[in-house]
């Protein structure tokens, strides 16, 4: 699992916080949405979604891992492992990441804590989002930069021809251009 923050832990030691995650990711899967304090759930954001991903391997290794993680001795969290396994990771197998959702809900009225509702993305991917996201790539890779194409004009002769220095080839192309036209009358 994630690595714990350096510093103060959320209200005991790292092995008190440990056992706090676990038991905030367990009603999380069980719950799909549960308030809490904004620290919290800033801190338990990476952690549930390191188990869903986890999850959408869905191999035995996955599972066993999961299991210990969330309490392995409790018939509760065998169960809430088996519904992150059966029902969460398939709704999230299209998903890459940001399988959880922070809303800020305002002060809590008694010591004024910041809290928050932190909820399970269940919705489907839409379709036309992964289409977007699909030309944007293939439209990168194939769009060549152009160069923009530069009309060439004929120069209109003036009273004094030597006054105007043109190159020897613009010349030979408003020679060669009068010869046609010229010939098609």
């Amino acid at each position: 699992m994630p690595t714990p923050a350096k510093g103060p832990r959320l209200g005991g030691g790292a092995a008190h916080e440990r056992l706090m995650l676990a038991n905030l990711a367990a009603q999380l899967f069980e719950h799909k949405q549960i308030t809490t304090t904004l620290h919290r759930a800033k801190r338990l954001r990476p952690y549930a979604e390191r188990l869903v991903t986890f999850a959408k391997r869905g191999d035995l290794a996955s599972r066993r891992r999961v299991q210990g993680a969330i309490a392995s001795r409790s018939r509760t969290n065998k169960s809430i492992v088996h519904e992150l396994f059966e029902n969460i990771a398939p709704v999230m197998a299209n998903r890459d990441g940001g399988y959880t959702r922070i809303t800020k809900i305002g002060n809590r009225k008694g010591d004024n804590a910041p809290m928050a509702v932190i909820s399970l993305v269940m919705e489907p991917l839409s379709p036309k989002q992964g289409v977007v996201a699909e030309a944007e790539k293939a439209a990168a890779k194939s769009a060549p930069v152009e160069e923009p194409q530069v009309e060439e004009t004929e120069v209109a002769q003036t009273e004094a021809p030597e006054a105007t220095e043109a190159p020897v080839e613009e010349t030979e192309t408003a020679e060669a251009t009068e010869e046609k036209a010229e010939e098609t009358k």
